[in-house]
């Protein structure tokens, strides 16, 4: 029996008729997906959001999605959103191991074959959703095609602090103190403690003020930096994923010129080397470009929604 959960409308944007239900994965936890239906719909997106998002985030996203004839599902991962958080201090982002976050994919792919969500399913990744999403699609996710936005399948960091994040993360969890915030970041979210002119995220000031609504309006959903666990998962996670070749999976990836979070040398050095496989560099766009300037997004939702138009032919 399916259990509801809330979806909180007023702040997500989203198509009507949205619903959300709380999952419970196969090691006990509670986690979230909210879905759009569409009647007729030619497919469902699956939305894996980034560290710290949540599915009201993705409200925009559906709706776009929905005007294209698509459905679409999304997920608060452990530790964020209103699914259950990993530690006593609700505003650190932490993971026990990173291949956790493939039980959260497991669960949700399962409710979505028991609700009966429109096949083929496509896979949209964004930034950590990427790296879960990479994950995924090499141990098989059941999808069509993918398209990863600003995928983490590496991070940009000083070469100085390379190592002292490798070495300090792993000392971390032998001595006990890898529930810690990793030093220098903020429990506070990053859309309330940072001006729209400094922000790295979204050149369109009108997302950048909604990303903070949402977050005032509903403070459970808000998230500051990661744990010293986390940061070592996600650093082990994306060396192994270094040297696993790319799935027989047709997939189209965004980067954006001003981008200054993920490592832009390693998503193309992945997307050189897929087979069936599309890099879009866009002049100008920031970590958010789903989230970006209208003109950027419409762009970018048109071409995504081209592309996984091209992939249903050989499912009919």
């Amino acid at each position: 029996m399916l259990e509801a959960a809330p979806l909180f409308e007023d702040i997500a944007g989203g198509p009507a008729g949205g619903v959300a239900h709380w999952l419970t994965t196969s090691d006990g936890l509670r986690i979230r997906v909210g879905h759009w239906p569409l009647a007729n719909a030619k497919g469902t997106v699956l939305i894996f959001p980034g560290r710290t998002e949540f599915v009201e985030k993705y409200g925009n996203t559906a709706q776009a999605l929905q005007d294209r004839g698509y459905a679409s599902l999304a997920i608060d991962w452990r530790g964020q959103g209103i699914a259950d958080r990993m530690t006593p201090k609700r505003a650190i982002g932490h993971v026990g191991a990173f291949s956790d976050y493939q039980k959260d994919v497991i669960a949700t792919l399962a409710y979505a074959q028991e609700v009966g969500l429109p096949r083929p399913y496509f896979l949209l990744g964004h930034s950590m959703g990427g790296c879960i999403g990479l994950r995924a699609l090499i141990e098989g996710l059941d999808v069509q095609a993918a398209m990863f936005s600003a995928p983490m399948w590496g991070v940009q960091m000083a070469t100085l602090l390379r190592p002292v994040a490798w070495g300090l993360s792993a000392m971390s969890t032998s001595l006990g103190f890898d529930e810690k915030i990793v030093p220098g970041q903020s429990e506070e979210s990053y859309p309330l403690r940072e001006s729209f002119e400094a922000n790295t995220l979204t050149n369109d000031p009108e997302m950048w003020a909604h990303f903070g609504t949402q977050l005032r309006q509903q403070p459970d959903l808000g998230l500051g930096g990661p744990s010293l666990r986390w940061l070592n998962a996600s650093l082990r996670e994306m060396h192994n994923l270094c040297t696993a070749p790319s799935p027989q999976i047709p997939c189209l990836t965004y980067l954006g010129t001003d981008e200054v979070i993920v490592d832009p040398s390693r998503i193309r050095e992945r997307m050189e080397k897929w087979p069936n496989g599309v890099l879009r560099v866009i002049e100008g766009g920031k970590h958010e470009m789903l989230m970006d300037m209208p003109e950027m997004r419409d762009m970018i939702f048109d071409e995504t929604a081209a592309f996984f138009d091209e992939q249903l032919a050989p499912v009919a």
